[in-house]
């Protein structure tokens, strides 16, 4: 979507608000992303406060897709993996605006984290997402090969378990 800009995060009131925001609406639309819905304002804040910290700390890089100057999309490579797995890099909170989705928005959102990953020197990426209603065929495009699946591994948004699709993809030099 040549419309749509990805910048690395930083912890401010405007970011966590519109991540906020971002997080209710996928909630709400039924993604799987560790929360249920209805998701409390105060509660997606401060989940956005802790992860950016997190990123301000260096052991994730938070990407944000903005359409003109509007948050449209989220994407996270998780770095901080322990000591004997200092190649692996991880991908979550994948999040497109309910009405922004089926315009490649997540699609770039997941290539510059593998550039990123591969700039870290990172060899490896893994990522989970739900059996019902996940991303699997947006991860299978982009190369990641399914290791397998783990049933009723967690509540959907709206109640009842789904199980989770474990992805892998080789990435960089090696």
């Amino acid at each position: 979507m040549s419309d749509v800009s990805i910048f690395s995060l930083s912890s401010s009131e405007a970011t966590v608000a519109a991540l906020a925001r971002l997080l209710i609406a996928t909630v709400a639309a039924g993604g799987s992303v560790s929360f249920m819905h209805p998701l409390a304002e105060a509660e997606a804040i401060a989940f956005w406060e802790r992860w950016l910290a997190a990123a301000d700390r260096g052991e994730l890089v938070a990407l944000g897709a903005y359409h003109r100057d509007d948050l449209v999309g989220t994407v996270s490579l998780i770095l901080n993996c322990p000591p004997n797995q200092p190649h692996r890099g991880e991908i979550a909170k994948m999040m497109t605006l309910p009405e922004f989705r089926g315009r490649g928005i997540a699609r770039a959102l997941l290539a510059e984290a593998e550039r990123l990953a591969v700039a870290r020197g990172r060899t490896l990426l893994v990522l989970d997402t739900a059996t019902d209603g996940g991303a699997s065929g947006l991860y299978q495009k982009h190369g990641f090969v399914l290791a397998g699946e783990i049933p009723n591994y967690a509540y959907k948004p709206h109640g009842g378990l789904t199980g989770t699709l474990l992805y892998w993809k080789a990435i960089g030099p090696g």
